[in-house]
């Protein structure tokens, strides 16, 4: 693989470049080698708790002057994917309230009662009431969507469960109804970044350390992937896994020595 063709890295966030409030060592000193180079990045993540201006406030705390024009969010890629398909159709909401906010914003539709469509996101205070409505709404009818299919984030003390876990439960309980999942690694997270930044798939490289989303794109997508191993992964998890890294590595700072 020539990594120095490669112009454009889009870097996952949490196990990536940082863990729940932590800087991971050596990630600033990615980020200065890669503009000294005359490289490009921004981030993605599959984490839609939070607006791209919170989680860029959060990169200004550890260091990195960022913008929230540098942060795309599978809660960003849902809104547009919505707006394409689904426009004006009535929301059940299971998500945080910057993630509401940003629904508002844009212009949804959200109710409690007689929804079209119920919407999971990640959110750390999802209570059995809201699942149990979410389970109500779809058996009645209502189109299941998930942002992401995450099942676990990462945080300081461990892993806790994420969108997917909460869409299991509740698929379990429709029946086997399973959600139109968005975000890595789906179709429509690939059209947006590309309709994002005009950049294309042979000069884009996805960076990130969960096999199923933050490389399985890449792998879908003919898009190069670098796996980091400061998250989810594990180095002997790769002998079963059927989606392959192009390059592995231990920490984001360490890619730098192929750039």
């Amino acid at each position: 693989m020539d990594w120095k063709s490669k112009k454009f890295f889009v870097l996952d966030m949490d196990g990536t470049f940082y863990r729940g409030e932590h800087l991971l060592e050596g990630s600033l000193d990615f980020i200065h080698r890669l503009t000294a180079l005359g490289r490009d990045y921004l981030f993605f993540t599959n984490n839609s708790s939070k607006n791209s201006r919170r989680y860029a406030e959060k990169l200004n705390r550890m260091g990195l002057a960022a913008g929230p024009e540098k942060i795309i969010t599978s809660g960003m890629v849902t809104l547009n994917w919505l707006s394409k398909n689904h426009p004006g159709k009535s929301i059940y909401l299971i998500g945080t309230p910057d993630f509401r906010e940003i629904c508002i914003e844009a212009g949804l539709y959200l109710v409690e009662d007689g929804a079209q469509m119920v919407l999971v996101g990640f959110d750390t205070s999802t209570t059995y009431e809201q699942m149990t409505r979410a389970c109500d709404l779809i058996r009645e009818g209502a189109l299941f969507v998930a942002t992401h299919p995450d099942t676990t984030c990462p945080t300081e003390s461990g892993f806790v469960p994420d969108a997917g876990a909460v869409c299991a439960f509740i698929s379990a309980a429709t029946g086997g109804t399973k959600p139109v999942v968005l975000g890595k690694p789906y179709t429509p997270a690939m059209e947006y970044l590309l309709d994002t930044t005009g950049v294309s798939k042979e000069e884009l490289v996805f960076v990130g350390d969960r096999l199923y989303t933050d490389i399985a794109i890449g792998a879908r997508h003919g898009v190069s992937t670098v796996l980091v191993l400061t998250g989810e992964t594990r180095r002997e998890d790769l002998a079963g896994s059927a989606v392959v890294p192009d390059l592995v590595v231990e920490r984001l700072v360490d890619l730098g020595d192929h750039l």
